[in-house]
């Protein structure tokens, strides 16, 4: 979108919201680059120029604007729709691959070189995987700075720079002010030092509205499996498997944002465990764009002016989805979360959650290896799927991470015995994140067909649904909402 002006300059004159992360204008006069909606007065267009990433920005010499903090906008919605090689990066990065692998494992993950990777990258975002990485870190160290009161050199390495000097290098370009001058100007007061709880963070996660909560939030608790995940006090609350140990996040709707507690064991997780909460809660979302395309067929427009911006319910490891998916098949929901308690109970490694009810991570595929079927109350055929599915996530023969693409995990998945078209689509909506999944033999996707008027039929219903491509998954999510099922429900 940055390379059509005239659109830009509506947005900037406007103070649009909905394209905030879509782009970022740079002014030429003060050196400062903004997000769309800035507060501040939208300078001459002549001293306008846009950018498609704040990387790209901070490359070409300016400065993140004070007053609005464009950092801090929601992500592109860009690489959530769309599984090409660009986007898949994008997902990478966001997952902090590049500060753990470098750009070599990120091109590695692809199936691309180093050398094709930094030109796509460069050629669509202005910028390459180090400096996109780069500017993610500027990101969480100005976070660590404000909510936090680390000592600037422990909060350097945890915010994944490799030496003191090239953080205080960074934060001076990209934000105009020291590390200690940005803390001062803080509105958030740093916690004290002797903190019981030195890994703790608390943030405001950005969103694009409109925001309906309840069924993102009404998923999750329903489908909650005890010990992993709870809803407690107005809150989700679940176990995060991290690189340098578990944390545990606690998420709470509100109107503009989702407020954010990360209890971690180590904060060079801090830029994951953001990724994966704002993935699991489908944050980067452009709800506009969803809800125009689905408003447009008589039969789900009356859904979408009820309750507009309804998000998909997603998940923050996308092989525990995988499972819980197989143990779900043909059951109840509270069969399922039964299954899933006793495997986490069973194999998944204990956590402490002195604020909860929260005792295990979610066992892994290599954990579960070793299980035994026959402990399994289940039948048999459903036994095998599971272990076959576990066994191909553990060696590697199925992927379901960001780089993966979405048409060649289906086919993968597919081809393993007991997976039919119901649980490849709901793996493909909620663990692979493609906005256009389908699952059109679901039952409860099925019954609100009918109830509105359309094809029951899979077949009928899939070539009915063709119009809403390519976010069939959120029509998904407005076919649930006509039933009374808690699932639809943001808990009280």
């Amino acid at each position: 979108m940055y390379t059509d002006t005239e659109r830009c300059v509506r947005a900037v004159r406007s103070k649009d919201a909905r394209f905030d992360g879509w782009f970022f204008t740079a002014v030429l006069t003060t050196g400062i680059y903004c997000r769309p909606s800035c507060p501040a007065v939208p300078p001459k267009p002549a001293n306008m120029v846009f950018h498609p990433s704040a990387a790209a920005c901070q490359q070409a010499g300016f400065r993140a604007c004070k007053r609005c903090r464009p950092d801090t906008s929601p992500g592109s919605p860009e690489w959530n729709q769309r599984a090409d090689a660009v986007a898949r990066a994008m997902r990478l990065i966001a997952d902090g691959t590049v500060d753990r692998e470098g750009v070599p494992g990120l091109a590695a993950r692809l199936g691309y070189s180093t050398r094709q990777i930094e030109r796509q990258l460069l050629a669509e975002l202005g910028a390459g995987p180090l400096a996109l990485a780069r500017a993610q870190r500027a990101q969480t160290a100005r976070l660590l700075i404000e909510t936090t009161a680390l000592p600037m050199a422990d909060l350097a390495f945890a915010a994944g720079f490799s030496s003191v000097r090239t953080f205080n290098d960074t934060v001076r370009e990209v934000y105009a002010l020291s590390p200690t001058e940005l803390r001062a100007r803080s509105r958030t007061r740093p916690a004290a030092a002797g903190d019981p709880a030195p890994g703790a963070v608390s943030l405001r996660l950005p969103l694009r509205a409109p925001f309906t909560p309840d069924n993102v939030f009404g998923h999750l608790a329903a489908t909650a499996v005890p010990g992993v995940e709870e809803w407690r006090d107005g809150a989700y609350r679940r176990t995060l498997d991290l690189p340098h140990g578990p944390g545990i996040a606690t998420l709470t709707p509100a109107a503009d944002h989702i407020g954010c507690r990360l209890a971690l064991t180590d904060l060079r997780d801090l830029t994951l465990a953001i990724s994966r909460c704002r993935r699991l809660l489908d944050l980067d979302a452009d709800p506009v764009a969803v809800d125009e395309r689905l408003a447009a067929d008589p039969a789900l427009a009356p859904l979408v002016a009820k309750a507009p911006g309804r998000r998909v319910p997603r998940t923050v490891d996308a092989a525990e989805f995988a499972v819980r998916a197989v143990l779900g098949q043909q059951v109840s929901t509270a069969a399922a979360r039964t299954h899933a308690a006793r495997l986490a109970t069973a194999y998944g490694t204990p956590v402490e959650d002195p604020a909860g009810g929260l005792t295990h991570l979610f066992p892994s595929p290599a954990q579960l290896a070793g299980l035994d079927p026959e402990q399994l109350a289940m039948p048999r055929s459903r036994r095998a799927t599971l272990t076959t599915l576990v066994a191909a996530l553990a060696d590697g023969s199925i992927g379901l991470g960001p780089e993966e693409d979405w048409d060649e995990a289906r086919a993968r998945l597919l081809a393993l015995p007991g997976f039919g078209p119901w649980t490849v689509e709901i793996i493909a909506m909620r663990a692979l994140g493609d906005p256009d999944a389908f699952p059109a033999t679901d039952l409860g996707v099925r019954r609100a067909a009918e109830r509105l008027g359309l094809p029951g039929a899979p077949g009928g219903l899939t070539t009915r649904a063709a119009d809403w491509r390519p976010w069939r998954a959120y029509a998904v999510q407005y076919l649930w909402a006509t039933d009374d099922h808690p699932i639809n429900l943001l808990p009280a």
